[in-house]
């Protein structure tokens, strides 16, 4: 049985009464697939082949490509990461005043958890997600990963979470193992076997002018245009944590082959297991974000009720994250609202693009959830 109509036409409705006609967004689009077809789709403002910047939407991605490495038996979650970038060998933690060895090396799985003891920002700070992306002083992943461990680490690797730079260090490792510029080996691997054309870390004279603009809200909250980066050339600096843009159905094509189990079309990305292994909460303890996030830091989907796997959220419980949905939803977004989440046990996708700084402003997830699932069978 296919999804209400009825009710999905509710995302449409809601988008706009609630955010297009009182100028709270500009644009956006919204994707709705069950059982692996398409139940919903849909368009405000924009043109349906439009190009989104995808911010943090980027790391799940860099996230498959570490593991594609993995199923051949290049590295274990448990690898130290310097035997990949040699730099880290020496990292030093501050605790207090002191500086001190780290009780283990930062591990593979810490850097694709946000465990490792970086963060964002000069000296490993927290994320300022009011400018989007932090500015870097590198020119490319191999000086990112290497200036990265010149300050001490935030804590003891493994034991708290703090939103980092560890999709850079991962997409570097990828480099290191791959021999391949991080472009493309994600040409290469993901976006040319799921056919996903508009995928990449720059945006062609030919397909410039689909590039959706970049707002944010003044202290009148007002909708303003920034500028921002105009991705009109191919940069050096190939940014694994949010440097990617593309279009709503490239996305929904690499979301889905999560929910198929690591396939779409024939085509094998990831083994079942292997995205099973993704979407598991990997926490200490099977615990939540609650427990292991740093005070103040930035959550792009909360820390009630979440646990957190390999680049992704995890739903633990409903009851905490106060949100309909199912356990073991994974999910993440971007730094301009940009959404998406893969139910497995719904055999649900839902992708959401829009272009308004920062994440979190409105509670677009929330509300579509709250849309959608009701038009389940």
């Amino acid at each position: 049985m296919s999804l209400d109509q009825r009710q999905l036409a509710r995302i449409d409705e809601h988008l706009q009464r609630a955010y297009l006609e009182p100028r709270k967004i500009d644009s956006c689009q919204v994707l709705v697939a069950h059982r692996g077809e398409v139940a919903h789709r849909s368009s405000h403002g924009c043109a349906d082949d439009t190009i989104w910047r995808l911010f943090s939407m980027t790391k799940p991605v860099t996230g498959v490509a570490l593991l594609t490495l993995y199923e051949q038996g290049y590295l274990q979650l448990s690898d130290p990461v310097h035997r990949f970038i040699p730099s880290w060998r020496d990292v030093r933690v501050r605790e207090g005043d002191q500086l001190v060895a780290p009780h283990r090396p930062p591990s593979v799985r810490d850097v694709l958890m946000h465990m490792s003891g970086i963060g964002y920002g000069a000296g490993n700070a927290d994320l300022n997600i009011e400018g989007g992306l932090p500015e870097v002083p590198w020119k490319d992943l191999e000086e990112l990963a290497d200036g990265i461990v010149e300050a001490p680490l935030r804590f003891q690797p493994g034991t708290r979470w703090l939103y980092s730079f560890g999709m850079d260090v991962a997409a570097r490792i990828v480099e290191v193992i791959s021999g391949m510029p991080y472009d493309e080996y994600l040409k290469a691997t993901i976006f040319e076997p799921l056919g996903m054309v508009d995928t990449d870390f720059w945006v062609p004279e030919d397909k410039r002018d689909r590039l959706a603009p970049l707002h944010a809200r003044n202290r009148r909250k007002e909708l303003v245009e920034l500028q921002g980066r105009s991705y009109s050339r191919r940069p050096t600096l190939f940014n694994g944590g949010g440097g990617l843009v593309g279009t709503l159905d490239d996305y929904f094509r690499f979301a889905q082959m999560l929910a198929n189990g690591g396939t779409l079309d024939g085509t094998r990305v990831l083994g079942r297991k292997t995205v099973e292994l993704m979407g598991t909460n990997h926490l200490p303890g099977s615990g939540e974000l609650r427990e292991f996030a740093i005070p103040g830091g930035y959550g792009e989907v909360g820390f009630d009720g979440m646990g957190f796997g390999l680049t992704v959220a995890v739903t633990l419980d409903q009851a905490r994250t106060q949100v309909i949905g199912s356990p073991g939803e994974i999910m993440w977004g971007g730094a301009a609202s940009t959404i998406f989440w893969v139910d497995p046990v719904e055999d649900l996708v839902v992708v959401f693009m829009t272009q308004l700084l920062p994440s979190g402003t409105f509670n677009f997830r929330g509300q579509l959830k709250s849309i959608v699932y009701p038009a389940l069978p």
